[in-house]
């Protein structure tokens, strides 16, 4: 590795919680408090380059071209996992359009084995198990920005021609030697000092929300700031759709339900048909054109 592990910021040890130990329960967690207070502020300077990031998952996912995959170990690679499994219920995306790979496999989702990072060439035979492609792009996420098994999986990615995107909490990563747009979100010494499920997870996570919700956006998932590709898959995510056409057309609770029973809950379709006062096989099509667009569909209806 380039680095020795001791000289990795998220491995130094913090002046400010050298004697949490000693604390009292309040005390201890306002101290934690004010180490995760630190963590916006460092995800901040990296907005722009997230934005590119954003962009680059775009056009891979336009048209359902691509699909994003994210690989990690331990914490990171849990995260990747997570926000994954949220993109489906709550954007409707398409089965295996945004992929978690962790080292270890799904035991290592509720186990801990630490080990399976350290093997470089697992990373590439994840990707091949799944079939990765040029047209896929690939997210890397290791706090320490040296995980072998990350490394692998960028190599891999970068010889076959796909976007590569790399996420770590340390300046200067090797895994950002890989990744066409590196992400380095420096959060400083964690609070337990080298336990980066702490800071480092917290910035982890406010990224990956970040790439993936404001793809979606992008994408046509949302109208004004509304989930109207949420997947009403349960009671709450019924009422959540009855209310969202309630608040956005004025419609009774009653007359949104009477049209999503029609639209067998598809809350976008409901929309269009609502308030561009049109039939559902005229929503369908001007949907299509627009590319699940509800903007540019009730444009289209003007």
């Amino acid at each position: 590795m380039d680095k020795k592990l001791s000289e990795l910021t998220t491995e130094k040890v913090n002046q400010n919680t050298l004697k949490i130990d000693k604390l009292e329960t309040l005390e201890i967690v306002k101290l934690i408090n004010e180490e995760d207070k630190k963590v916006a502020t460092a995800v901040e300077k990296e907005l722009s380059t997230i934005s590119k990031a954003v962009d680059v998952i775009v056009n891979k996912l336009e048209g359902k071209k691509g699909r994003l995959i994210y690989i990690g170990a331990g914490t990171s690679g849990r995260l990747g996992v997570l926000d994954a499994s949220e993109c489906p219920p709550t954007f409707n995306t398409p089965k295996g359009m945004v992929q978690g790979l962790i080292a270890g496999g799904d035991y290592a989702l509720r186990n801990a084995v630490e080990h399976s990072e350290d093997i470089e060439k697992n990373g590439e035979l994840d990707l091949k198990e799944i079939q990765f492609s040029s047209s896929d792009v690939l997210v890397g996420i290791a706090s320490s920005g040296r995980t072998p098994y990350v490394i692998g999986a960028l190599k891999y990615a970068q010889s076959i021609g796909a976007k590569t995107i790399s996420l770590a909490c340390n300046k200067d990563s090797l895994i950002s030697q890989y990744a066409d747009i590196p992400i380095e979100v420096i959060v400083g010494a964690e609070a337990v000092t080298g336990s980066t499920r702490m800071k480092s997870g917290t910035a982890q996570k406010m990224v990956l929300n970040m790439l993936t919700t404001s793809a979606m956006i992008k994408l046509g998932k949302t109208y004004k700031n509304y989930m109207i590709d949420v997947q009403p898959t349960n009671e709450k995510l019924r009422i959540r759709a009855s209310n969202i056409l309630n608040e956005l057309t004025g419609i009774s609770k009653e007359e949104a339900v009477k049209i999503l029973e029609d639209t067998n809950y598809n809350v976008k379709l409901s929309l269009v048909m609502i308030k561009g006062k049109v039939d559902k096989e005229k929503a369908e099509k001007v949907l299509e054109k627009s590319g699940g667009r509800v903007s540019q569909a009730l444009e289209l209806l003007k």
